[in-house]
């Protein structure tokens, strides 16, 4: 029986579809670039997300906005298949995939009920989509279902200790003291009405393991002294002395 949709995908659409324009910018640059993460955009040569060989691998990306990191999976010779719930960013994707001639399935949906069958997959990826915008405790089944055994998933998104150390206020740069408790850690409700999702690292751990899921690796990114970013939640400085970022990389075993 399908599940009733979680009651905050609505306004985490909502704010999707309020930034198309932008997001048209920001997803061509990144279609047009190499495999480069996160808000610093730091080379993958750097930090070893992706498999050493994706050709013929069945990939799915799960809040796959622009679907840019699918085309950078379609382009090394995966079978990419790109997931997201927000009409107007899968506008965008196939718009891309018009201008750079580069075609792969684009699947409306939300990463924490797939329509997509069992056992579908090798490699799962989320970076800043189903990673930060859905309840892990609903995602994570969901890519645990439609991988293979010996599947990898790659996710990646805002830092634990960053998000202890933000204010309440998402546009205000996170500080160098704890705000938040780390104990109880889940579901962050923020002032533009929008929700994010985070873990205590031990939670992680858990809910990895109860979903047949042995951790690989968990890399905390660094940018380099010259590195920026436009967003206005870390400065160059903090993310340099702690890490903003991090990404998870998890085997499914079951």
């Amino acid at each position: 029986m399908e599940r009733p949709p979680p009651g905050y995908l609505a306004a985490n659409v909502s704010r999707w579809e309020g930034r198309a324009g932008r997001q048209l910018i920001t997803g061509r640059r990144a279609w047009e670039s190499g495999p480069r993460w996160g808000i610093f955009g730091i080379d993958e040569s750097e930090v070893g997300l992706l498999p050493d060989h994706l050709d013929g691998l069945r990939t799915v990306e799960l809040g796959c906005g622009t679907a840019y990191v699918s085309s950078w999976l379609a382009r090394r010779g995966a079978r990419a298949v790109a997931v997201d719930p927000t009409p107007s960013q899968l506008h965008i994707a196939a718009a891309l995939q018009a201008e750079f001639g580069l075609g792969f399935p684009l699947v409306r949906a939300a990463a924490e009920d797939l329509p997509l069958r069992d056992s579908a997959f090798d490699f799962a990826i989320s970076e800043y989509g189903a990673a930060i915008w859905a309840d892990p405790y609903r995602w994570i089944p969901e890519a645990a279902r439609v991988l293979r055994p010996g599947g990898e998933l790659v996710f990646f998104g805002n830092s634990t200790l960053m998000i202890l150390c933000m204010p309440d206020a998402d546009e205000e740069a996170a500080t160098d003291r704890l705000l938040r408790p780390q104990f109880g850690l889940h579901r962050a409700d923020w002032s533009d009405g929008t929700v994010n999702f985070y873990l205590g690292h031990g939670d992680w751990i858990r809910l990895l393991r109860a979903n047949g899921f042995d951790v690989l690796d968990l890399v905390e990114l660094r940018p380099g002294e010259d590195a920026a970013t436009e967003y206005p939640f870390v400065t160059g400085a903090w993310a340099r002395q702690w890490p903003c970022e991090e990404a998870w990389r998890v085997r499914l075993v079951r």
